[in-house]
């Protein structure tokens, strides 16, 4: 079970999306649980994450300010889909 940064429920792990900073510090989404380096997790809904960047939830579990630029790529990559597996 993860907890969702932008309702803060709890869900299985399969139906969240995650969040990850690579090593090298790129911010991005991982459909598949696979991406190394530290995650954190958010429904598969656009309001979701919209929550989280209003509460500065990302900002919190990487420890680095997120620029506006990556929550809108984060955005449509959520729109983009790819929730397949």
């Amino acid at each position: 079970m993860r907890q969702c940064l932008g309702c803060r429920e709890m869900f299985p792990k399969r139906e969240l999306i995650r969040v990850v900073r690579s090593p090298e510090g790129e911010i991005s989404l991982d459909f598949h649980g696979k991406k190394p380096g530290r995650g954190a997790y958010l429904c598969p809904s656009p309001d979701c994450l919209k929550r989280a960047r209003k509460a500065k939830a990302l900002e919190r579990a990487f420890a680095l300010p997120i620029p506006d630029p990556v929550y809108d790529a984060l955005a449509a990559q959520m729109e983009g889909g790819g929730l397949d597996g």
